[in-house]
């Protein structure tokens, strides 16, 4: 193995692992305050998500809309911006395509329905990308404050667009999609019991591909990463910065409007209010234990889906809160130990051998 690949794996693995272990031990200690068995909670968390057929789907299902999440505030970053609007992304990803597929004849062939109805979840949840970064742009505005704000804006927006025109129920949803074409994305996982997982997870796994290509093999990808390390300097060396983030905003508005197609396509076939149930904040926390790298999201957004789905089995020994504790902790310790692993990495590097 070349020195160069050795120094590249070290750094991927073994921060990440440090800060697992030091959140391994904060939950250890939660754990212990409440009388139980660090060993039988973390095997029943573990036996909840992945013992059984049904959790294991679930865990699926919810690794899915939190891969969308995490890329697109991941992406973001990688420009130097801060995308907190996933969830009003998500909503208006997850409404586009509820409208597409309502606005298309029953009989449409799958193979026309489904695909429609993600570029129309893309466009919706790219629209409100859009705002922040031209925002930014041309006035100054912070994409922080800009996102936060459209969150209630398009949230509500979205609310009484439902019970205005297209509410069917006691809950504010709107009616099922009339293409039924696309219930072949459930059709997979109908087996385990009933789960939500679908096979939307595939293109949450072609989303991270195509990230990891457009950022390490595209002359846009350059140019953002670029501006998002330096944007001084980007633009000095000919960059267009401002075209920069309104792309960068716009495409991580899109992907995270993909993620709303998780729930409307793959599981309910309609969209519901309050149905994102904050993974849009969550993928803050997914891209940062991921460090904004497409791999590093998908297993960081696996890791946390456990924890969800696992915590529903523990409830009986531990708070319910406990597993938003754990995640907390763990988001702490790779802000922590991170960089001071990857520090001691590189001290030990410079150190000659005796």
């Amino acid at each position: 193995m070349s020195t160069e690949l050795r120094t590249r794996l070290e750094e991927s693995l073994i921060p990440p692992l440090v800060a697992l272990l030091v959140a391994l031990v904060i939950g250890d200690l939660l754990i212990l305050l409440f009388g139980q068995s660090p060993s039988t909670v973390y095997r029943l968390l573990l036996e909840g998500a992945l013992g059984n057929p049904y959790g294991f789907a679930q865990v699926i299902y919810k690794t899915t809309t939190l891969t969308f999440a995490g890329l697109a505030v991941a992406f973001a970053l990688r420009a130097g911006l801060f995308n907190i609007g996933g969830e009003s992304q998500i909503a208006a990803g997850a409404f586009g395509a509820a409208v597409a597929g309502l606005m298309l004849p029953a009989g449409t062939p799958w193979i026309l329905a489904i695909p429609l109805c993600l570029f129309a979840a893309a466009a919706f949840g790219g629209a409100v990308g859009w705002v922040p970064g031209v925002l930014r742009t041309k006035f100054g505005a912070h994409e922080v404050i800009v996102t936060i704000m459209l969150n209630f804006i398009v949230l509500a927006l979205l609310n009484w667009i439902v019970t205005s025109h297209l509410h069917v129920a006691e809950t504010v949803h709107t009616p099922d999609i009339r293409a039924g074409s696309v219930t072949p994305l459930s059709a997979f996982f109908s087996t385990f019991h009933g789960s939500a997982a679908n096979l939307t997870i595939l293109f949450a796994l072609a989303a991270a591909v195509w990230m990891w290509w457009y950022l390490f093999r595209t002359r846009r990808g350059y140019e953002l990463r670029a501006v998002g390390l330096q944007p001084d300097a980007a633009e000095y060396g000919g960059i267009n910065v401002g075209g920069v983030w309104i792309r960068a905003m716009t495409i991580s508005g899109m992907i995270a409007g993909l993620g709303g197609t998780n729930f409307v396509l793959g599981y309910k076939h309609y969209y519901e209010e309050g149905f994102v149930g904050g993974a849009g904040f969550l993928g803050i926390a997914i891209a940062l234990v991921g460090r904004n790298h497409p791999v590093g999201v998908v297993l960081a957004a696996f890791f946390f889906a456990v924890l969800s789905q696992g915590g529903l089995a523990i409830h009986a020994f531990v708070p319910k809160q406990m597993v938003e504790v754990l995640q907390g902790a763990v988001i702490l310790a790779v802000a922590v130990s991170v960089p001071a692993v990857r520090a001691a990495l590189i001290r030990s590097r410079r150190v000659p051998a005796s």
